[in-house]
């Protein structure tokens, strides 16, 4: 009867796997390379020709990752249980910098005081240290991109057949993976899921075994790779969460976070493919050559010098991975600003732009005559009469203040590196400056088309005022400027309800926005509103886990790429949710 048993087994893997190609070549010399090529499905017929696939594909992707040094992120909410709400955030970390995993998992520190992180694969319970003050390891995090580097093989893991199973289009075989009996520390216990292609292991979910120790504790994570270039699975999102652990001193520990890894393919960010694409960044029109000779006048020098001093900047910060390219999201985001400055008679030259920072803290600021939004203020946004309001403050600055961009038209002056960037670039304007903007800015909505729908825009700011004692690492900006709360618009919106479902003052982190982590473009989800069962899923500004909807890469223009689909921000109402 047991035989009948791993026959039938065999046979039920042997008919999943039918029709299906793997990529199979012999192990190169150059082991950084991702493997190439396909074979027909009859060379996969077993569990355990399986097993040996993805064993093997994966020590291939390993070494094909520590090729990279991509930007990291991670930002963390302590919780703690409500009686209303289910749980709360009350106190939250972040932290940014780029890894270099040629060296291991090292974690060069973007933000000013603190030093690099290095995990420790001898003590890989270091995740959490110093409970006394409750700190993270942000090296800890960075880990969970690997599943084990030193012996993921069948001398150290038992590996369970579960089942096959679609991660968005892409078909999975799903094992169940646990160490052996005196298999050494740092080991992962969980279950896999690996494509039915070329056998990688595109998400794992789970803990580095044993648990528990005297200077740091593992944590659950689950950790997903997306698919950037041909057969090129790499790194992208991690979530992690803990409900009841305890430490040394027998305190319990309730937290939830998200790691984020982009600008994998930074070398080339920014680089024109041929001469042909070259475009001129100038506000003036070339004088044909031909026509007479023109002195320029110092009003227009200075302009020209303003103008040179932004295209810097904003160069700069695309290559260095900090700002998404020029994207469909900021046609977005350049409508809004449309509307205001039409209904407001507006004339400014040059136009005015709009471009996304790639962070997750809650900040805006002006470049010159280009607004820069983050990816996380954009995600919380729950209308457009929400987005308006931000862009109106970065739009007033514009028109009122006009912040100068001298300094930057030294090239030397933005010739800084990642790791370097937040401790050389500042673009927060004064107190007084916010404050006449911010007066501008109330204007410019009252006469705007969003006059009739300030009430969501001022629900949005009293819930980030809320939220600014438990939230101060994602609220305050680190570039520019945080969330101007007007007085005057929150004194006229209605109460703050938490408890109301149908109330929706901001979403959670995540809700709008998606980044491809190999170039770095933003696109924004294509998620229909979903209606909430209770007030516990309203959770904003909150860190939720990842589900992304994986693909398989496609070439530009051949179809839906690598990370999703375009939708319109100003066509999402008052989403319920979004995963």
């Amino acid at each position: 009867m047991r035989t009948w048993k791993v026959l039938s087994l065999l046979l039920i893997l042997a008919s999943a796997l039918a029709g299906v190609a793997g990529a199979q070549t012999q192990q190169t010399a150059d082991q950084t390379q991702p493997r190439t090529g396909n074979v027909p499905s009859s060379s996969v017929l077993t569990v355990n020709q399986a097993i040996d696939r993805i064993i093997a594909r994966e020590h291939d992707e390993v070494a094909t990752i520590r090729r990279y040094n991509p930007i990291i992120e991670t930002y963390i909410q302590d919780m703690k249980p409500d009686k209303d709400l289910g749980s709360i955030p009350v106190r939250d970390h972040y932290f940014l910098g780029q890894a270099d995993l040629a060296k291991g998992v090292v974690d060069n520190s973007m933000l000013g005081g603190r030093r690099k992180g290095k995990f420790d694969q001898f003590n890989p319970l270091g995740h959490i240290t110093n409970f006394f003050g409750s700190s993270y390891d942000p090296a800890g995090f960075l880990q969970m991109i690997y599943l084990d580097t030193t012996g993921f093989d069948r001398a150290h893991y038992r590996f369970d057949y579960v089942h096959k199973e679609f991660l968005g289009e892409v078909r999975c075989l799903v094992f169940d993976v646990t160490p052996l009996p005196k298999s050494g520390r740092g080991r992962f216990e969980g279950r896999i899921w690996a494509e039915d292609q070329g056998f990688t292991i595109v998400r794992f979910n789970g803990v580095y075994t044993p648990v528990s120790g005297i200077n740091g504790y593992n944590l659950h994570f689950d950790s997903w790779r997306l698919n950037v270039q041909p057969e090129l699975w790499l790194p992208a999102l991690i979530y992690s969460q803990e409900s009841d652990l305890r430490d040394f001193l027998g305190n319990r520990v309730r937290f939830k976070a998200q790691t984020r890894l982009w600008g994998y393919d930074l070398q080339t960010v920014g680089h024109e493919q041929t001469f042909s694409e070259l475009t001129i960044e100038s506000p003036t029109a070339v004088q044909d050559q031909g026509a007479a000779q023109q002195d320029t006048s110092p009003i227009e020098a200075e302009r020209e010098w303003q103008h040179t001093a932004e295209v810097n900047v904003i160069d700069r910060l695309q290559r260095i991975g900090l700002l998404s390219p020029p994207s469909p999201v900021d046609k977005v985001l350049e409508t809004v600003v449309n509307n205001l400055e039409v209904t407001n008679n507006l004339d400014i030259e040059p136009e005015v732009h709009c471009r996304v920072l790639l962070t997750s803290t809650l900040e805006s600021f002006s470049i010159g005559h280009t607004i820069v939004v983050s990816r996380g203020l954009i995600d919380v946004l729950p209308d457009e009469a929400s987005l308006a309001t931000i862009l109106a403050q970065e739009l007033a600055d514009i028109v009122v203040t006009k912040p100068s961009t001298d300094q930057w038209g030294f090239n030397d002056m933005t010739n800084v590196s990642t790791v370097e960037a937040l401790a050389r670039f500042s673009f927060r304007d004064t107190p007084s400056d916010v404050q006449m903007a911010g007066e501008k800015a109330l204007e410019l909505l009252k006469n705007s088309p969003y006059k009739d729908k300030l009430g969501n825009a001022a629900l949005f700011l009293k819930q980030l005022d809320e939220e600014k004692k438990a939230l101060p690492a994602l609220i305050n900006p680190r570039l520019g400027n945080g969330v101007y709360i007007d007085t005057q618009l929150t004194g006229a919106g209605p109460q703050l309800q938490p408890n109301k479902i149908d109330q929706i003052s901001a979403l959670p982190l995540g809700a709008r926005l998606k980044l491809d982590p190999w170039n770095d473009e933003v696109e924004l989800l294509k998620a229909k509103p979903v209606p909430l069962y209770s007030a516990r899923e309203k959770m904003p500004f909150e860190v939720t886990p990842f589900l992304p909807f994986l693909t398989r890469y496609q070439q530009p223009g051949s179809g839906t790429s690598a990370v999703g689909v375009k939708t319109d921000l100003a066509k999402q109402e008052q989403p319920a949710t979004a995963q």
